[in-house]
């Protein structure tokens, strides 16, 4: 069980990594705009089931947000 825990934790943990990767190299802000509320979700999701911290949810969703605002 901890094994198939760990796999499935190990999955979104890796998922949600590459998504807040993607948005980062965004440079087109109509795009960013769409894609940050989906990436805001999955950062939510994970903190409520602790696969992470909340406060690096936070740390992470406000670095995005601030992220998006400065495109042009």
């Amino acid at each position: 069980q901890d094994k198939k825990k760990a796999l499935h934790n190990k999955y979104y943990a890796k998922t949600m990594r590459n998504a807040v990767r993607k948005l980062r190299a965004l440079t087109d802000k109509e795009e960013a705009v769409k894609l940050y509320p989906t990436v805001q979700k999955m950062l939510d999701k994970l903190a409520k089931t602790n696969i992470i911290h909340k406060n690096k949810a936070a740390n992470l969703k406000s670095s995005l947000a601030l992220h998006v605002n400065s495109l042009g």
